[in-house]
């Protein structure tokens, strides 16, 4: 229940969300789910600041550990398989893809968890908007990290001041495009339908 006296004037005549709303409209009553409908021209409320401050923070948490795994990997590998850059990528590029998986697992999952205080997050345009602008701008200096390592990997067993190995670049390019765009896209497209 709200207290009343801390809402501001607007707050109080905007109607607040029920826990119906959070479950995707279904109200119980006497133990069964009933569907609860919004009346013809009646808005669903637009999402709350803590919901949306839910949404950066899970869709930044994501990335950043997407990426903090992937520099860690990197890290790793060739301090423990004694093998050049080009034995080593085929592994890079493998761990690369089980980490992805693993992350948008991990979106799919957190898009759809049910909060105790925020509640629940809804498909709508907004929490899309938000998903894709603030945690990107958040998130992705978060990618730096490993791409000075993969710039370090493009220079191995080079001339000094060449890069000999440009897919380790792209490596990173690809996993970029990966916690930039599909990571946000698909918790965007897992959260609940608002219908």
């Amino acid at each position: 229940m709200v207290d009343e006296l801390s809402l501001s004037e607007g707050e109080q005549r905007r109607p607040q969300p029920t826990l119906a709303h959070e479950r995707g409209g279904q109200a119980e009553r006497g133990g069964r789910a009933e569907r609860v409908s919004l009346s013809q021209g009646e808005q669903r409320p637009l999402p709350r600041q803590k919901t949306l401050a839910l949404l950066v923070g899970r869709v930044t948490t994501i990335k950043l550990g997407y990426w903090a795994a992937l520099t860690l990997i990197e890290l790793a590998l060739p301090r423990l398989l004694d093998q050049g850059f080009t034995e080593r990528f085929p592994l890079s590029i493998a761990l690369a893809a089980v980490t992805t998986v693993l992350a948008l697992a991990w979106a799919r999952w957190q898009a759809r968890v049910i909060d105790r205080r925020a509640g629940g997050i809804e498909r709508g345009f907004a929490t899309i908007a938000t998903t894709f602008a603030a945690a990107s701008v958040v998130a992705s200096p978060g990618s730096l990290p490993l791409l000075l390592v993969e710039r370090a990997r493009s220079l191995e067993g080079c001339a000094p001041g060449v890069s000999c190995h440009l897919e380790a670049i792209l490596l990173w390019v690809a996993l970029f495009a990966v916690g930039f765009v599909l990571i946000p896209a698909v918790f965007a497209f897992s959260l609940r339908s608002s219908q």
